[in-house]
């Protein structure tokens, strides 16, 4: 069971998941964890539904937030915009207005980001 969700413990260990309990129960994958925000546990239950399907029957995954007031965190990193960062997080650039208004304390202008920037993205 382990092997077939093992890129979900792979990806739970990348993101530094707090907490982590992983143990193999009545054929069933039990997986406990905190992940930093809702981005980061979207991303293991993506990773579960890939290797388990859209409803899997052999993974129990309780998967818990720590900051549930922001989406996510991010570090712009040269070449980006807000579009783009948009696109990532909420799958439509147009959304950039959203993380504009969530940062206005460091950024004055939406189309002036620079790298190293650490943005909130915000729950929509």
């Amino acid at each position: 069971m382990k092997t077939k969700y093992q890129s979900v413990l792979n990806l739970g260990q990348e993101l530094n998941i707090q907490n982590g309990d992983v143990k193999e129960e009545n054929g069933k994958l039990h997986i406990l964890g905190t992940a930093k925000n809702q981005y980061e546990k979207n991303l293991l239950w993506d990773e579960i539904k890939k290797n388990g399907g859209e409803t899997p029957t052999d993974i129990i995954a309780d998967i818990k937030v720590a900051d549930t007031s922001v989406y996510a965190n991010h570090t712009v990193k040269s070449g980006e915009t807000l579009g783009k960062i948009a696109k990532k997080y909420y799958g439509n650039a147009m959304k950039y207005t959203a993380i504009f208004k969530a940062n206005t304390n460091i950024l004055k202008n939406p189309d002036v980001i620079h790298p190293g920037q650490e943005l909130v993205i915000p729950n929509l």
